[in-house]
C-alpha cells in the first residue's frame, strides 16, 4: 500500500491533524506487515517528541491487538494458549487507553493558550479518542483490501468486500474531515477541549470484585 511523505508534523499542518494521523497510520500498518508477527518490536520512525511518534506508537498497539484478536479465534488453540493471548489483549487494551491519554495531554498543551469563547461547545469525544477511531478504521481498510485482493475466493466474496471497502473509505474521508474541523474549532475557541480520564474497573484489583474477593479468600 502507498503512503505519502510523513515528515511534516503537527505544527506544519495546522488544522490537518486528521490527515496527518491517517498518513502515519498507513505507514505504521505497512511497517508491521513487513514481518506480520505480533511479537515484532516497534521501530518508531518519527522524532520521539513529535505527535507523529505518538500516533505511530498508538497504531502499532492497535495493529498488534488486531492480530491477537484474530489469533485467539483459532479453533486449534489449547486453553493455555488462549489464556496467554487473552492476557496480552487485556494488557494491550490498557496500553491503548494509556497512550490515548498521552496524546490528549499533547493536545492540551497545544491548546493551553486558547481562551474558549463564552458559548464554546464541548465535543462528544476528545481529539485523541477521535484519532483512536481513525486508527481502527485504517486497520479495517487495510484488511478489507487484503480480502478483496485474494485470488482464492468467489466473485460474491469479492463483490461484498468491495462494497464494504467503499463504505470504509467514505467513513475515513468523513472522519478525517471531522477531526480536522474539531482541531480548528478548538484552536479558535469555538469548542472547549475537555478530557475525562478513562476508568477501567476490570484491571483494578480494588474495583473488580472477582479480583478483590479472590484476594480475601486466598
Amino acid at each position: 500500500m502507498e503512503f505519502i511523505n510523513c515528515a511534516i508534523d503537527f505544527d506544519q499542518q495546522e488544522n490537518q491533524i486528521g490527515t496527518l494521523a491517517n498518513t502515519v497510520y498507513i505507514r505504521t500498518i505497512a511497517d508491521y506487515h513487513i514481518k506480520d508477527d505480533p511479537n515484532s518490536l516497534i521501530k518508531n520512525v518519527f522524532h520521539p517528541e513529535s505527535v507523529s511518534a505518538l500516533l505511530y506508537s498508538k497504531c502499532w498497539i492497535d495493529t498488534i491487538q488486531w492480530h491477537l484478536e484474530d489469533e485467539i479465534r483459532r479453533i486449534d488453540l489449547d486453553p493455555q494458549q488462549c489464556l496467554l493471548i487473552k492476557r496480552r489483549i487485556d494488557k494491550s487494551n490498557q496500553d491503548r487507553t494509556n497512550i490515548v491519554e498521552v496524546i490528549d495531554d499533547y493536545f492540551l498543551r497545544q491548546y493551553s493558550k486558547v481562551k474558549p469563547l463564552e458559548n464554546a461547545k464541548i465535543n462528544t469525544e476528545s481529539p485523541a479518542w477521535a484519532l483512536d477511531r481513525l486508527s481502527i478504521l485504517a486497520l479495517k481498510i487495510y484488511h478489507m483490501q487484503a480480502e478483496l485482493d485474494r485470488n482464492d475466493t468467489s466473485a460474491e466474496h469479492a463483490a461484498a468486500c468491495s462494497l464494504k471497502l467503499e463504505t470504509l473509505l467514505e467513513q475515513r474521508v468523513d472522519l478525517c474531515k471531522s477531526i480536522n474541523e474539531l482541531h480548528h474549532d478548538i484552536t479558535i475557541g469555538a469548542k472547549r477541549m475537555k478530557v475525562y480520564r478513562q476508568i477501567k474497573m476490570y484491571n483494578d484489583p480494588n474495583l473488580n470484585p472477582v479480583l478483590y474477593n479472590s484476594k480475601v479468600n486466598s
